[in-house]
């Protein structure tokens, strides 16, 4: 593009911006030659399904002006952008323009004139090249040629924003290959959900040996959706019940290996999105409820992380009581020692008896996700009958199964022949999963040369029998739910069905969890005895010390004060245990297994290597002050914005965390905040009777403190108070006006005074996005709890700066005859106030 042409764009640019409207204006669904998209102004496709236009991210920790994004989103959902265009590059202020060349480039413009982004088409075409937001929230460049009137009419297309996805996948896109070309078509996540930018998290096609598809997490293997099977991916049956809302396309040419899906007649808005947690979820839009439902979230559960059983283990969801892990029959763990200690199952099985070769047989191994394919070799040509023999015949296969479960004629066998010559890596047992065929040695095997493992959950036996089983099962079921009814204690009407055990209710019973203890001489042989070398925490409940498996993987070890291990805790620990093993979420800490054994109540948790968070917001001592500045001030938002999540998470499942403080969030080494001692809390504190134990002051909710009403409300209180640590630096409980000055300080807009002083004075435009944080950290702190918002709401606040935010009271002062946060917190009916935050245009 020649300098010329730059400055006269420059004044175009400049001219048309100084006559555009605040309000904005729709320019319907076409940008043609000669015209432009400013800030503010938007396309919308032909039925109103999708918009493009600027935005900043919901939960951007600038200003609505200082990072702006041109991208594409749902207009019935406009915090939900599925296409961003300068992920890399944000504009800096709402100077930004789009246009497009007589050579069909979309060129995206700063103020200056500069490219900040460009589509690098090249085609040339001149006056007939445009851009068109179709109705399937594809942005498409073509050649209308001689008059034609759109991109489905005969135009040529040479640029579509499809080609190039972000984190999401809408019907009509795909990812794969372009064999010829090398071009590859994958789904990266949002860094941060204030920063659309690449993130660490991708879900691609593996290529190479049999289709499936694969999240990565840098350049390690998260989850995979199993091979495919010629109707879906072994690994997710439940594809099969979505058929009436989505065709699925997996093209397999000598072009392209491609995988994508179809949106059936009438069907909702659907999305599939990889999210910067590290997980893959199926949404769908629910109009009655104008919300996205999740239909599908993976990883689900422990068996899909990525080859947690090793070579040849086999993980049952089930399977508590083998810490989910067993070996294929034939095979025995490889390290036996810690596998049984300390439930480290990740160097995998061996075999018990070596190959033959021509003598060998099958095991058959029912209903699993197929193992990993990527170095497997497929034939779609032959039969499954054909398919044993070649494994047969070749001495390196140890496993094949049936490439497409749909074909062979009708008879279920399935046809086509995916063999394995390498370990079986990440096998796991799935409802309506498929039939492996494993190599076994003669002596392991039946007369017939074949044997078969059904799966645990799915026994068949005969048909009478099932039916008086079943109908037994079904009696049964019903007198423990009575009975459970029955004991359930009452809880206050604002946490109805919260028990106050904290139990959480969407998890699956686990009657063999006892069996997932590990001994005491294991625990005192990966800390060293309980050396004092290795700890690295102390606190009211106990002492954390590091340890090591026999793997070498790092794990914290929480030894509870044995003065406070009584008779009713040793009874409500195991209750405890079985409830933090089945509580999973992406911000709270993993609990790995427990010990109780002589006395001894003790917790084995995920090594969080960046330790405790009060270390780095709080002023120290020493060299340790160097700590202070370690996390700046997009860090510290990022963070708030992941407890909220990790907080809600347990609300969602019906757990109050009891106990929230800095000293309970840990970061990981990427600085991810995981909440910690979710279970530990409600052994101690509910126990009133002991003198001994001391509440954590300073995040005490009022009503908890003089009464002892616990609800969801009291959590909400502490996680205010966390908030606003964060952000000043300061401790609550050694400054008895700590809350009332910080309200203070914000009404008179005196923001400065309230940020911590140990850290660089932030940009002017990050100022109203640490304003509008403390506004929510103040409503979180209100005397009444009705005056509290949900956590539901907080995350919403902060991750949807189109959430209109109440102006919070005195936090200490108790008004319960004023309108409710909940009352007033709402998407649809905004609250006045002076402090804006960024918007989307």
């Amino acid at each position: 593009m020649s300098s010329m042409f730059l400055i006269i764009l420059s004044c175009m640019l400049l001219l048309s911006n100084s006559g555009r409207t605040t309000t904005g204006a729709e320019l319907g669904d076409t940008l043609g030659k000669g015209r432009n998209i400013t800030d503010g102004e938007r396309l919308v496709s032909a039925g109103g399904s999708f918009t493009l236009g600027f935005f900043s991210p919901a939960s951007s920790s600038s200003s609505s002006t200082s990072r702006r994004y041109l991208g594409i989103w749902f207009s019935v959902s406009d915090d939900v952008v599925c296409w961003v265009a300068n992920r890399d590059r944000p504009l800096t202020d709402t100077s930004g323009v789009l246009v497009i060349t007589d050579a069909g480039s979309l060129l995206l413009l700063n103020g200056s004139g500069h490219v900040v982004w460009s589509s690098n088409t090249t085609t040339g075409g001149g006056a007939s090249m445009a851009a068109q937001l179709l109705e399937s929230g594809n942005l498409v460049v073509s050649d209308r040629g001689n008059g034609g009137a759109g991109a489905g009419t005969g135009a040529v297309v040479v640029w579509q924003s499809f080609d190039h996805p972000c984190d999401t996948l809408l019907p009509g896109m795909k990812i794969g290959k372009n064999l010829w070309t090398g071009a590859e078509w994958y789904l990266s996540s949002w860094r941060s959900a204030g920063d659309p930018s690449p993130g660490n998290y991708r879900y691609r096609t593996d290529t190479k040996g049999v289709p499936e598809n694969v999240l990565w997490d840098g350049d390690g293997e998260v989850y995979r959706t199993g091979p495919w099977n010629g109707l879906w991916f072994s690994g997710i049956p439940e594809m099969e019940t979505y058929s009436d809302m989505f065709s699925y396309q997996l093209t397999v040419s000598p072009g392209e290996i491609t995988f994508g899906y179809v949106a059936n007649a009438s069907a909702p808005f659907s999305r599939l999105v990889v999210t910067g947690v590290g997980e893959v979820q199926r949404l769908v839009w629910e109009p009655s409820s104008r919300a996205w439902k999740n239909f599908f979230q993976g990883p689900r559960d422990l068996c899909d992380d990525y080859g947690k059983c090793g070579a040849f283990g086999l993980c049952d969801a089930d399977a508590a009581s083998t810490s989910f892990c067993s070996c294929v029959e034939g095979f025995t763990p490889a390290s036996p020692s810690p596998w049984k200690k300390m439930r480290d199952t990740s160097a995998g099985c061996r075999r018990d008896a070596a190959l033959g070769c021509a003598t060998d047989g099958f095991l058959a191994v029912r209903g699993v996700k197929l193992p990993d394919a990527h170095n497997a070799t497929v034939d779609a040509r032959v039969t499954v009958e054909e398919c044993r023999a070649r494994c047969l015949a070749n001495c390196s296969c140890v496993a094949y199964a049936p490439a497409d479960i749909g074909g062979g004629g009708g008879g279920g066998a399935g046809s086509g022949c995916i063999i394995w010559a390498d370990d079986l890596v990440d096998l796991r047992y799935v409802d309506g999963g498929q039939d492996l065929y494993v190599r076994l040695a003669k002596s392991e095997l039946g007369k017939d040369g074949i044997r078969q493992r059904r799966p645990p959950a799915a026994v068949v036996i005969g048909a009478s029998i099932a039916s008086v089983v079943g109908v037994l099962l079904i009696i049964l079921l019903v007198l423990l739910y009575v009975i459970r009814r029955r004991q359930r204690p009452r809880v206050s009407d604002d946490d109805a069905g919260v028990p106050a055990a904290t139990a959480a209710v969407h998890a699956r019973p686990n009657p063999a969890l006892a069996a997932l203890s590990i001994n005491l001489s294991s625990v005192k042989e990966a800390t060293g005895n309980f050396s004092e070398s290795n700890i690295i925490g102390r606190g009211g409940f106990g002492i954390v010390y590091q340890g090591k498996l026999p793997s070498g993987r790092k794990v914290a070890v929480k030894r509870l004060t044995q003065s406070l291990v009584t008779d009713k805790r040793k009874e409500d620990f195991i209750r405890e245990v079985e409830m933090m093993s089945n509580t999973r979420h992406a911000y709270l800490v993993e609990l790995l297994c427990y010990c109780q054994e002589g006395g001894e109540m003790i917790l084995v948790y995920e090594y969080m290597e960046n330790m405790s968070l009060d270390l780095y917001i709080f002023e120290l001592t020493g060299e340790d002050c160097r700590l202070r500045a370690s996390l700046n001030w997009v860090q510290r938002l990022e963070i708030i914005s992941g407890i909220a999540i990790g907080v809600e998470y347990l609300h969602n499942v019906k757990v109050i965390h009891r106990d929230l403080k800095p000293s309970n969030i840990l970061l990981d080494g990427n600085w991810r905040p995981k909440v910690a001692d979710f279970g530990t809390a409600k052994l101690f504190i509910n126990d009133q009777t002991d003198p001994t134990l001391v509440l954590s002051a300073g995040y005490i909710a009022p009503e908890y403190a003089a009464q002892g009403n616990l609800t969801l409300k009291c959590d909400v209180y502490s996680f205010g108070v966390v908030l606003l640590e964060i952000i000043s630096g300061k401790r609550n409980r050694t400054l008895p006006t700590f809350l009332r000055d910080t309200w203070e300080s914000w009404k008179q807009h005196e923001i400065e005074d309230i940020l911590d002083s140990g850290l660089i004075k932030p940009e002017p435009d990050l100022l109203l996005g640490l304003d509008r944080c403390i506004q929510i950290g103040l409503l979180c702190v209100q005397q009444s709890p009705d005056d509290r918002p949900t956590m539901n709401q907080v995350v919403s606040m902060l991750t949807k700066y189109s959430s209109q935010i109440a102006v919070p009271k005195n936090p200490m002062i108790n008004s319960r005859c004023e309108p409710s946060v909940s009352q007033v917190v709402s998407d649809t009916e905004p609250v006045s106030h002076d402090r804006p935050g960024p918007s989307l245009n």
